[in-house]
């Protein structure tokens, strides 16, 4: 039986380089969908039909989330990889002195953090049963509170230190069950996370997904660093 991984947020641009990776490394993937009218996945899945299963999902909403679960369950009845990828950075806030937008951090944290905690706990009976057990999550330097600099991008910075705190967590709880849980800094990737196309960035998302899927598949142990760039670096929590 073939390996599998599940991809949230796998629409466009790293993640749907991630799952192109992993198709081409012999994995099933089951890649979430947020955007249905999005075509680059139904155009992938012509050259990879029996081995990529598209799922509508939205990791804000439990039904969702639970829905997609069961789907994996009951094709394939395990999961090796997770990879939380799903994330947003719509933040209309300024800095202290000119205001916050509060119902912008919300989204950003009812997304980037709870939505990854809501998928993971969907999936890990799924993942107790893989051969990998690797809990993978695209986090940010900017989580990092040993290294922040910024002086505005309140609510994502934020967002993103939550997800570390829970991934620490998870590591904690599911150490002695075998999973191995990591945080990766992605680099400042060429992707859509702003609603528009980032042209300003600085790496491309198959140069940073290829890079990712490298250290995935290197399957590090249980007792290494887990906050780590797309390059296998450490960062600073």
């Amino acid at each position: 039986m073939k390996k599998t991984v599940y991809i949230t947020g796998a629409d466009r641009g790293l993640g749907l380089t991630m799952t192109k990776r992993f198709l081409n490394e012999g994995y099933k993937v089951f890649a979430g969908r947020y955007m249905n009218d999005w075509p680059e996945l139904d155009e992938l899945k012509k050259d990879y039909e029996p081995d990529l299963h598209i799922i509508s999902l939205d990791v804000t909403n439990q039904q969702s989330v639970d829905d997609a679960a069961d789907y994996i369950a009951g094709e394939a009845g395990k999961l090796d990889i997770l990879v939380n990828n799903a994330a947003i950075f719509k933040d209309r806030s300024t800095d202290v002195f000119d205001g916050f937008n509060y119902e912008d951090m919300m989204k950003l944290y009812d997304t980037n953090a709870l939505g990854p905690l809501r998928v993971s706990h969907s999936v890990v009976p799924l993942l107790l049963k893989g051969e990998d057990k690797i809990l993978a999550n695209i986090s940010s330097e900017a989580g990092s509170l040993a290294d922040s600099w910024r002086v505005k991008e309140y609510g994502y910075c934020m967002s993103k230190s939550a997800l570390n705190m829970q991934l620490t967590i998870l590591q904690n709880q599911l150490k002695d069950h075998g999973v191995k849980v990591l945080a990766f800094h992605p680099g400042y990737v060429k992707t859509y996370i702003m609603g528009d196309f980032n042209h300003e960035a600085t790496i491309e998302a198959d140069e940073s997904a290829e890079g990712i899927v490298k250290q995935i598949l290197a399957k590090p142990d249980l007792d290494e660093h887990m906050y780590i760039d797309y390059q296998g670096n450490k960062l600073n929590w």
